[in-house]
C-alpha cells in the first residue's frame, strides 16, 4: 500500500503525451511550493445534539455558479430558516444555507435516533418532494403518500425518523421525481461515526473521529468527502424558463441526458480546490483540496450522487477499500481482517458510497525525497524501515532511500514554477545544501515546497467545463513536508 503508482503518460483532453524522461522520472509530480488556500481536513458538516439529533431542512432553488462565469439555476436542500445547527469542524466557521448544492453533510453517531424535518419550498409548479435515506429503516409522518417514501407538497412538510446502527458514509436524496429533482441538485450526504474507537486510533484535530469503524485499519488521520454529480444545464434552463412562465407541473426533455458540467461537492476545478464557504460560492459550501503529510492515514469518502457512473481516478498510490454503503468488507474466514481491494480508481456508483484509506510515504521511489545529502546529518531511525523520530523534519521517510540521488538531472527551475507556485527543488521540502537556485527576480525561498497529485475524473471528458479543459471533476492532492502546518483554520 506504501508503493506509489508511477504512470507513463497523462490522459489528458483526448491526448495521451509521453513524457520527457526527467518528469518521468519525477511521477508526473507537480512541485510547487504550497501557496494554495488553505485545508479543512475533518468532513465539514452540522450536527445535533446525541443520541435524538433533529435537523430541519427546506428545499429550495436558488443558483449556483461555474468557473466559465455561468450560474445555472438549481434545487438543494438547505437549513430551515430559524434553525441554527451545531456546524463542524468549528474551527472552520461555518454556516448552513437556506439552500445549497449538495445539501447539509449529517453527522451523527451509531445508535442516534436521527429526525429530519423537511419542508417544501420549491416552487409550487415542480411539486411534491422528500428525501430518501440510503441504508436506514425510516418511518415517516405527515405530508402525502409517495411511491419511495411520505412526500411534502408545496409550502408542507414531512418528517423522517431513523436510528443509525452502523456507521459509515451514507448518501441521501429526493425521492420524488427523482430523474428532474436529483438532476436539479436535491442530495447530500450523512456521516455516521461510530460509538468508540480500538485501541490504538487516536483521534487528531483534522478527523471527525479516531476511526472510521471499530476495527483498527480504519484508524484515519484526516478525512475528506467528494460527492460526485454531473450536471445537464438545459434541463436546469428548462425547469427555469417553465418556473418563470408559470407553468404547472413543470415537465422537461431530460433524454438525451447529455451533462455539460462536472461537479466534485457541487463545484467545479479550480472552484473545488477554493476554502469551505468560501463567499464566491454561497450556494455551494464544501470543497475538495486534500492535503495530507508523509504517512497519513487519509480517509476518502466517496459517494456517486449522479446518473453517471464516474471513474475517481487518484493519483500517487492505491487506496484500500474499508467498506461500502457502510458495510466493512471483511475476509469470510477471518472477520477481524480487511478483504477490501487496493483500488487506484474508484468508480462512483450512483447512489453508492465508498470509505477507503488512502497514504504516501515515497517508498518505493528509490532515492531521497527529502534531497538530504550526508552533510546534512539528519539521521533515519527505521521502525519498521520507516523514521520514526518524533517531531523529525523527515518524520516517515522510507529509510533504505535515505541520501540515495535522484536518478536524473531534475528540470530547469522554471519548468517547476507556476507564478508564485514556485518550489524550486525536485524534493519534499528545502533541507540542507540541496537547494535549486531561484529563477531571476524571485528573492525568498518557500520553505514548504511539496509535491502535487492530480485527483480527477478518468473519463476525459468530464475534466472539462461545458466543454472547455481544464475543469470539471479534478483537484490537486498536496503532499506537505512534515516540517511544515497544514493550516486547518
Amino acid at each position: 500500500m506504501n508503493a506509489p503508482k508511477i504512470k507513463t503518460y497523462c490522459a489528458v483532453a483526448g491526448i495521451r503525451s509521453p513524457l520527457i524522461s526527467m518528469m518521468l522520472a519525477l511521477f508526473m509530480v507537480i512541485i510547487l511550493a504550497v501557496l494554495v488556500t488553505p485545508a479543512h481536513a475533518a468532513t465539514p458538516g452540522i450536527t445535533g445534539v446525541s443520541p435524538a439529533p433533529v435537523f430541519n431542512l427546506t428545499a429550495n432553488a436558488d443558483r449556483i455558479s461555474q468557473p466559465d462565469g455561468n450560474t445555472i439555476y438549481s434545487w438543494g436542500y438547505g437549513c430551515t430558516t430559524g434553525f441554527i445547527p451545531v456546524v463542524v469542524p468549528s474551527s472552520i466557521g461555518g454556516t448552513c444555507s437556506s439552500m445549497q448544492l449538495p445539501g447539509p453533510t449529517l453527522i451523527v453517531h451509531q445508535g442516534d435516533l436521527v429526525t429530519v424535518n423537511l419542508t417544501n419550498g420549491l416552487p409550487a409548479a415542480a411539486g411534491k418532494t422528500s428525501i430518501v435515506f440510503s441504508g436506514f429503516h425510516v418511518t415517516a409522518s405527515g405530508g402525502a403518500n409517495g411511491l419511495l417514501t411520505q412526500e411534502a407538497v408545496p409550502g408542507g412538510s414531512v418528517t423522517y425518523s431513523f436510528t443509525v446502527s452502523n456507521p459509515g458514509t451514507y448518501a441521501y436524496y429526493s425521492g420524488s421525481q427523482p430523474d428532474l429533482q436529483i438532476e436539479m441538485g436535491l442530495f447530500g450526504a450523512v456521516i455516521v461515526l461510530p460509538t468508540s474507537s480500538p485501541a490504538g486510533c487516536t483521534q487528531g484535530g483534522f478527523s471527525l473521529a479516531a476511526s472510521a469503524y471499530g476495527i483498527p485499519q480504519s484508524c484515519y488521520d484526516r478525512e475528506y468527502l467528494f460527492q460526485f454529480s454531473e450536471m445537464d444545464s438545459r434541463i436546469h434552463e428548462q425547469a427555469e424558463a417553465q418556473v418563470l412562465a408559470g407553468t404547472s407541473p413543470i415537465t422537461v426533455v431530460s433524454e438525451p441526458y447529455q451533462p455539460n458540467y462536472f461537479l466534485i461537492n457541487g463545484r467545479s476545478m479550480p472552484d473545488d480546490m477554493d476554502t469551505n464557504y468560501a463567499s464566491n460560492y454561497p450556494s455551494q459550501p464544501y470543497n475538495a483540496n486534500p492535503h495530507m503529510h508523509p504517512r497519513d492515514l487519509v480517509l476518502m469518502r466517496v459517494i456517486g450522487q449522479g446518473r453517471w457512473q464516474h471513474p475517481f481516478h487518484f493519483h500517487g498510490n492505491h487506496a484500500r477499500v474499508l467498506a461500502r454503503d457502510g458495510n466493512l468488507l471483511l475476509a469470510q474466514n477471518d472477520p477481524t481482517q480487511l478483504a477490501g481491494p487496493l483500488l487506484f480508481t474508484i468508480p462512483t456508483v450512483s447512489g453508492q458510497s465508498v470509505d477507503a484509506i488512502f497514504t504516501w510515504s515515497g517508498q518505493g521511489l528509490n532515492w531521497d525525497v527529502y534531497g538530504h545529502q550526508a552533510a546534512d546529518n539528519i539521521p533515519c531511525s527505521p521502525a519498521n524501515g520507516f523514521n520514526n523520530i518524533p517531531g523529525s523534519s523527515n518524520f516517515g521517510e522510507w529509510c533504505p532511500d535515505h541520501l540515495k540521488p535522484i536518478p536524473v538531472t531534475p528540470p530547469e527551475p522554471n519548468i517547476v514554477a507556476n507564478g508564485l507556485w514556485y518550489g524550486g527543488t525536485p524534493y519534499l521540502g528545502l533541507q540542507g545544501s540541496n537547494l535549486t537556485p531561484l529563477p531571476p527576480g524571485l528573492t525568498k525561498q518557500n520553505q514548504d515546497a511539496g509535491y502535487a497529485y492530480m485527483w480527477h475524473s478518468h473519463n476525459e471528458r468530464e475534466i472539462t467545463t461545458n466543454d472547455v479543459f481544464p475543469g470539471g471533476m479534478m483537484m490537486m492532492l498536496i503532499i506537505d513536508p512534515p516540517s511544515a502546518p497544514i493550516n486547518e483554520m
